[in-house]
């Protein structure tokens, strides 16, 4: 099915697609909303990000149609097309993997929040960015969440998943505070491999309330991914990135 038969912002009627992921969308809701009871945070849901990589912009309209407001992605190419094409289903982007510092004018152009800052140059290439984009279109500031490295806190297992250590979060997060069309939003991290999640998670909390302590305003936590969700809420995740759940597997490349 193409994308112009899903216009108007509605789903076609009968598509099994459509159908397959207003399934998949609703059982991920109500893990999200039994999780959040759970933790006394039932009046509190985390924003829900759907992680849309590799998979059509058809795909994306569908879920638009279904009430989804916040897609996420991780390669600046992928994300800048797509974007484009969609730009009428009024969707917040959410810019989920590892940044470029090449890539930082694109990327402002469509995201209205970066998960993976995680070193100074990315923060500086950022703020130039947002400077000359601001300047010709007025946009709204850039959330900028710090990814934080919580490998070595489950014994080094699994594979790098990237972000800034602990220890440097701080002086990013004021780097960050400093810059002009940049807001600190929070923090983000990617559980590791291979160990269960909740230990990082809970040092991701920690790392969360030091951060809030100079910064009141970045309280937002950016965790849980398909397989984690429930532990993530469980440690005061604000935002899921929920790929696999919803969309399935990846298309075949080829």
């Amino acid at each position: 099915m193409t994308d112009s038969a899903l216009n108007d912002g509605g789903a076609a009627a009968g598509d099994p697609r459509t159908a397959e992921l207003a399934g998949r969308l609703e059982a991920v809701k109500r893990r999200i909303s039994s999780a959040a009871a759970a933790a006394g945070r039932a009046e509190m849901l985390p924003t829900l990000i759907v992680v849309t990589k590799f998979h059509p912009a058809e795909d994306i309209r569908r879920l638009a149609a279904l009430g989804v407001t916040d897609v996420g992605e991780n390669r600046d190419q992928e994300a800048a097309g797509k974007a484009g094409i969609l730009a009428d289903c009024g969707l917040t982007w959410h810019f989920v993997g590892q940044l470029q510092t090449k890539k930082a004018k694109s990327v402002v152009r469509y995201a209205s929040a970066v998960h993976s800052v995680d070193r100074p140059q990315l923060v500086d290439a950022l703020a130039k960015a947002m400077q000359n984009e601001r300047a010709a279109t007025g946009r709204a500031p850039l959330d900028c969440f710090i990814q934080v490295n919580l490998e070595d806190q489950a014994g080094g297992a699994g594979a790098h998943r990237g972000g800034a250590a602990p220890a440097d979060v701080l002086l990013l997060a004021d780097r960050i505070a400093a810059a002009d069309g940049l807001r600190l939003a929070g923090v983000m991290a990617v559980a590791p491999l291979g160990a269960p999640p909740e230990p990082a998670f809970e040092k991701l909390a920690e790392v969360s309330s030091q951060l809030v302590a100079e910064h009141p305003g970045a309280s937002a936590i950016s965790a849980g991914m398909s397989q984690d969700l429930e532990a993530a809420i469980a440690f005061g995740a604000t935002h899921l990135r929920i790929g696999s759940d919803i969309l399935g597997s990846r298309p075949a490349v080829g």
